[in-house]
């Protein structure tokens, strides 16, 4: 098996650089490698200035900037694309969406789902581009008889494909992953970068969500949906106390309940339910999280979809670990079944399934079954 940077002829590679270190030294590995690449910024907002800056930037004028100096650096064409409308339908609204209705959704996935790989990957083939190429962590590997495969990153710390396993075999055809196979701390790829003269070398990485400019995704929420108040109630619907919005919470939330009414153990409570239809959160205690099945929706499978009952790992979070489980696809929807009760699983979130280091495919979690109800929380 070979990685898709390694075919014999040079491709025609748009490089993705959102102006970080990770997708510039990506964009140069490429034209180092002798393919033929060009540069794209995605201009994701009408207004710029209103998502985040600096450290926790991707997307502000300051990134699309860095973004041209490295690719004047590298030595390749550059452009900036604007998809502020594709990205506002696709990902903010379905985030604000999904949070309304009580469910918790990853807006990164979305993007890669509905942006890189699919707004930008059209228009690039459309363009003649062979393949897009970003500064993600992962691996596609080509089996002999030309099917592909996305696998883990060669370094699990910096692992990204979780929030890749939306895609699908026809989009892995067309994807790099220069940096996937690299086993090396993040130190020695700004080091690579700096050796490179890449300006962005010393950047500070991005993080959480960069379309809320001030990181507070409750008051971002509250501008776009009002704030409503309703009742914080315990297990028995005793009421404890009163928020200004269900979609401020979480399942699993520890922080910000402000519950004035201690519990009678003494012991930390945590979200358990968020109904929407009568703007109520539900809390208690740890151990009422546990969850020992889900169903999830909407399955995207990175190759053949699987048939029967299968014994994965799966992984459940961005930045959580492995979990063993056993699922089965079942008239569209994938049924699983965790050999270990697992805490933290929410109704919209990703559930991702691997097979060894291979994504095996990615589902929406919509029903969970807890351990100590035996009941499904939608």
């Amino acid at each position: 098996m070979t990685d898709t940077s390694q075919r014999p002829r040079p491709l025609r590679v748009l490089a993705a650089m959102s102006g970080g270190v990770d997708s510039a030294v990506a964009a140069a590995r490429a034209a180092e490698a002798g393919h033929d690449v060009t540069g794209v910024h995605l201009a994701l907002s009408a207004n710029p200035q209103s998502f985040r800056t600096g450290a926790r930037g991707c997307c502000t004028i300051e990134d699309s900037r860095d973004a041209r100096r490295a690719a004047d650096v590298i030595g390749i064409p550059f452009y900036v694309w604007d998809l502020a409308d594709r990205f506002r339908e696709d990902v903010v609204e379905d985030f604000v969406a999904e949070y309304e209705a009580g469910r918790t959704p990853n807006p990164c996935l979305r993007c890669n789902e509905k942006i890189k790989f699919a707004a930008l990957l059209d228009k690039a083939l459309a363009l003649g581009f062979d393949a897009v190429c970003t500064g993600h962590y992962a691996q596609v590997i080509v089996n002999e008889d030309g099917t592909r495969e996305l696998h883990r990153a060669s370094d699990m710390a910096k692992d990204q494909s979780y929030v890749l396993g939306v895609l699908d075999e026809k989009q892995l055809a067309h994807a790099l992953f220069p940096l996937g196979d690299t086993v090396t701390t993040k130190d020695e790829i700004r080091a690579e970068a700096e050796r490179r003269g890449l300006a962005v070398a010393k950047k500070p990485d991005s993080h959480d969500i960069c379309f809320i400019a001030d990181g507070d995704t409750q008051g971002f929420l509250a501008n776009r949906l009002g704030k409503a108040e309703g009742d914080i109630v315990d297990e028995s619907g005793a009421k404890l106390g009163t928020h200004e919005g269900a979609y401020g919470f979480t399942i699993g939330q520890r922080k910000g309940l402000r519950i004035g009414t201690p519990a009678p153990d003494g012991k930390p409570r945590y979200v358990l339910d968020i109904s929407p239809v009568n703007n109520t959160v539900t809390v208690g205690p740890a151990d009422a999280l546990d969850v020992t099945a889900l169903t999830a929706i909407k399955p995207r499978w990175c190759g053949t979809a699987p048939s029967g009952p299968g014994n994965y790992t799966a992984q459940l979070r961005a930045h959580g670990g492995e979990t063993e489980v056993t699922a089965e696809l079942v008239d569209g929807t994938l049924e699983v079944s965790f050999a270990e009760p697992v805490r933290g699983v929410a109704p919209g979130q990703a559930i991702v399934l691997y097979d060894g280091t291979r994504v095996v495919g990615s589902a929406t979690i919509a029903t969970t079954t807890r351990a100590r109800t035996t009941t499904s929380v939608t």
